[in-house]
């Protein structure tokens, strides 16, 4: 079977097109139901603490099922006060009903004396808007140095454009996922994010890498050949490097805690979806931006001597020779 990812790179585009499209639909949906685009949870839009004194070793999913019951809240925090049987428990803002029906359903349900509640109380949003304008500012700011970079680095400004279109692919697919599985946005969404896009932004520059080493090779007229071979010589390390970084990824979430694993299932989204781009539609995006001239310009670059070897230049064995 051929390896052509540029003359099929608009069946690649359109799966992303359609997962980002059911995102957009799931943000729609959820904002006319009143729920919201996105969970936001109370580090965003503050809530009702509320402090107990278990008096024994209790369990955090034993807690949260009671306040789930009550509140139809899904995702309340539930934290051990270090030291002590007290917890901490933290939910979007609920009123003076709930909040009493809550006290009491969890003193029945550990057979807690009455003072066991030591205080119930409202707290403001810990994320400001300041900071939620800071995050962006930080992604946008992130990218901009990219693009300068990679241009600079590759003397291609669509070299450069064609890598941060990869990026933005990669953050749409993460908040099409938050929006469809409400996965709660709290301080580890800007961490997830930030830790997908610099993943993903060293995957594709690999396969950029690779393209200019084989365009001073001067071996190719077609631009569509020249990606193709490019990133069929790069597509083992693509592969390894994804799968073990999931594998890593995928044990923290098996055996962490559920604040970690609300942050360890993004990133394993994003992994997915970062060597997807760099794969399938990073060189696809460069092609798109040659315009009419799909043919291999060839430059001078001191980096390389008069056969066309960059320093290091060494060739990949290609995947399918592992299954043979």
């Amino acid at each position: 079977m051929s390896f052509d990812i540029i003359k099929h790179r608009k069946k690649f585009l359109a799966v992303s097109i359609v997962l980002i499209v059911i995102g957009i639909a799931a943000m729609v949906f959820n904002s006319t139901q009143g729920k919201g685009a996105f969970n936001f949870d109370i580090e965003f839009t503050g809530g009702t603490a509320m402090t107990v004194d278990m008096g024994t070793e209790f369990d955090n999913e034993d807690i949260a099922d009671v306040c789930a019951a009550v509140t139809g809240q899904k995702n309340p925090q539930i934290q051990k006060i270090l030291g002590t049987n007290e917890v901490s428990i933290k939910l979007q803002n609920i009123d003076s009903e709930t909040r009493t029906e809550l006290s009491e359903a969890i003193i029945d349900e550990f057979g807690l004396s009455e003072d066991s509640v030591l205080s119930v109380q409202d707290i403001s949003a810990t994320v400001s808007g300041e900071m939620q304008r800071m995050a962006i500012i930080s992604v946008l700011v992130s990218c901009v140095a990219m693009l300068l970079y990679i241009t600079i680095r590759f003397h291609d400004f669509k070299t450069g454009v064609s890598s941060i279109l990869a990026l933005v692919h990669d953050v749409l697919i993460m908040l099409a996922f938050y929006a469809v599985f409400r996965i709660p946005v709290n301080n580890a969404f800007i961490a997830a994010i930030l830790t997908v896009v610099g993943y993903s932004i060293n995957a594709t520059i690999v396969i950029f890498d690779r393209i200019r080493e084989n365009k001073k090779l001067q071996t190719y007229e077609m631009a569509a050949d020249l990606i193709n071979d490019s990133v069929k010589q790069t597509l083992t390390r693509s592969f390894y490097t994804s799968v073990t970084t999931f594998a890593a990824i995928g044990a923290v979430y098996v055996f962490g805690v559920k604040s970690v694993k609300e942050f360890a299932l993004p990133i394993m989204v994003g992994v997915v979806s970062g060597v997807y781009s760099s794969v399938f539609l990073s060189g696809a995006f460069w092609y798109s931006l040659l315009g009419k001239d799909k043919t291999v310009n060839y430059e001078e670059d001191d980096d390389y001597d008069e056969y066309g070897e960059a320093s290091g230049y060494y060739e990949e064995p290609d995947i399918s020779d592992f299954f043979d």
